[in-house]
């Protein structure tokens, strides 16, 4: 399919999407979000895409939400009644696919939410985390003051909250915002071939592994544990573990076929 404010591209097994309203930085507006939604759920359908990567450009991922339309949301009415930053805009987060943000120039407000709702985040150098929304009035509404302290804790996230202030991509690494840094030239190639690599693993065992990471935000430690326990006896039921054990045994790559 043809987007308006989205490209697309596959790469292998691995699908890319790349935000395209360059004129605004790739603000998000509810074009946009459903759109991305569109293709998350179209690449979830395709049994060929087993990782996704979620990108911009080289001046920014995402420079937040679309001002210029939130502002014609007048009351609390309008927001309430259509349960805003809901919906579409939380579809990655329902995404049991794994995805990788690949960072570059701006991701602030709500594109610093959408990153965080990737797997992990990939930044290149260039790379700017920020919750900006108290600089026009709001609180963060789709994440920021709930993922964000979970990331790099509550004295960093209150203050970027609190101040707006900007976190540059050195920080974003040393804080756990971010998994690693990259040149900006290679941001989006390196994010691919991590894709790639997680592709080529047995598809059930890399959702499993997701889930149980996801639990560990969500749960006691003692009910985390009790489930990665439980799907770890679950993956002795899949093909997918007798090659790999046996190709481990037998000195090759294993084969895998995501059963």
């Amino acid at each position: 399919m043809t987007y308006q404010y989205l490209s697309t591209e596959r790469h292998d097994a691995v699908a890319l999407i790349r935000f395209n309203r360059p004129h605004v930085r790739n603000a998000l507006c509810g074009a946009v979000i459903k759109e991305l939604a569109h293709a998350l759920d179209t690449f979830e359908e395709s049994t060929d895409i087993k990782a996704i990567v979620l990108t911009g450009d080289d001046r920014a991922f995402a420079a937040g939400a679309d001002i210029g339309e939130m502002a014609a949301m007048e009351t609390f009415a309008d927001v309430y009644r259509d349960d805003f930053n809901a919906g579409d805009w939380i579809r990655l987060t329902r995404c049991r696919k794994p995805v990788i943000a690949a960072v570059a120039g701006y991701a602030l407000g709500g594109g610093c939410e959408l990153a965080m709702m990737c797997d992990f985040i990939i930044a290149s150098a260039s790379a700017k985390f920020g919750q900006l929304e108290v600089t026009v009035g709001i609180p963060p509404g789709g994440g920021g003051t709930q993922r964000l302290p979970r990331f790099i804790g509550k004295s960093k996230a209150m203050e970027m909250c609190l101040s707006g202030r900007m976190m540059d991509a050195a920080e974003a690494e040393r804080s756990g915002l971010v998994s690693r840094v990259v040149a900006d030239n290679e941001l989006v190639d390196e994010a691919i071939r991590t894709a790639a690599r997680i592709a080529r693993l047995s598809q059930p065992v890399v959702m499993m592994i997701k889930e149980c990471v996801d639990r560990a935000y969500e749960t006691p430690l003692s009910e985390g544990l009790r489930y990665e326990r439980r799907s770890l006896h679950a993956a002795f039921a899949l093909n997918d573990r007798k090659e790999g054990m046996r190709a481990f045994v037998e000195k090759r790559e294993p084969t895998y076929q995501d059963r």
